[in-house]
């Protein structure tokens, strides 16, 4: 961990804090947005009946719950997070349970699948919690890594033509410098194929999915904004006012809001 990452995980703690009443609305729309890029995927790896799966920083049910259809009775999915209130544990087809992956051991498998997506870019020891994912599988399993990359394209409005998008764009530099003063890697997402490699993983590929703009885009960017209002204004990075004209622009349906690029990169434990 570099000195900065150590005093990120010190100091002010996770940002889009699980317990923010905001952090149920970001759930739907990352849900929304990034579900059918990960079912995609997790399809292709072959997920299939009796898997053992171990869904890391699982946030909501969607993923978990679709990885449960998919193994069925006779298999077992695992759903962690530092904080399990936003999924539901009462009659649920997989189990829940607290952990932290940067710090806790990892539950016992060995599992045919691991998969964490928007959830290494904001652990300070995110290279070692992902090695010891890689550990947790058994031999032929798959690790599916997902993650953002805002480095690579750090704009809210990529097409800056305007004091609206001009305003975007200010409000997302200082989302990013709220993230990384608190651990996040910025340019994350790109380095993951070559993790998964020094990881001992054999047959890594790599993909990225860039929503330029949709609806539930602008409806993420409001959540987001609206989750981090108090944060951004403390910092003196925006004004209560600055604030509300830009949720105004994004209301008005008008305002074309991009997310950073998602990267998914997966990667299978050697046999023998």
């Amino acid at each position: 961990m570099t000195d900065h990452e150590a005093a990120g995980a010190r100091g002010k703690g996770y940002l889009l804090d699980n317990r923010q009443v905001e952090a149920g609305e970001r759930f739907a729309a990352l849900s929304e947005l990034f579900d059918p890029v990960t079912f995609r995927r997790l399809r292709a790896l072959g997920v299939a009946d009796e898997w053992n799966c171990w869904e890391v920083g699982a946030g909501g049910p969607s993923v978990p719950a679709w990885l449960a259809e998919r193994v069925g009775a006779n298999g077992r999915v695992l759903a962690t997070d530092l904080d399990t209130s936003w999924m539901p544990q009462a009659g649920a087809p997989y189990e829940v349970a607290r952990h932290d992956v940067g710090a806790d051991e990892a539950p016992e498998g060995p599992f045919d699948l691991v998969h964490a997506r928007l959830v290494l870019v904001h652990v300070p020891q995110r290279e070692a919690a992902l090695r010891a994912m890689a550990r947790a599988l058994r031999p032929g399993g798959w690790l599916l890594v997902e993650d953002a990359d805002p480095a690579l394209q750090p704009l809210a409005c990529p097409d800056e033509y305007g004091p609206e998008q001009e305003l975007a764009n200010r409000i997302r530099r200082g989302f990013r410098a709220l993230l990384a003063e608190r651990g996040a890697q910025l340019a994350f997402g790109r380095t993951l194929p070559r993790l998964l490699r020094t990881a001992g993983l054999v047959d890594v590929e790599a993909d990225a999915y860039f929503p330029i703009t949709s609806p539930i885009g602008s409806a993420l960017e409001a959540a987001t904004v609206r989750q981090i209002r108090g944060r951004l204004i403390e910092a003196g990075l925006a004004t209560a006012e600055e604030i509300e004209e830009h949720l105004a622009n994004i209301a008005s349906g008008h305002l074309d809001t991009a997310t950073a690029p998602l990267i998914s990169a997966w990667g299978r434990k050697p046999v023998g």
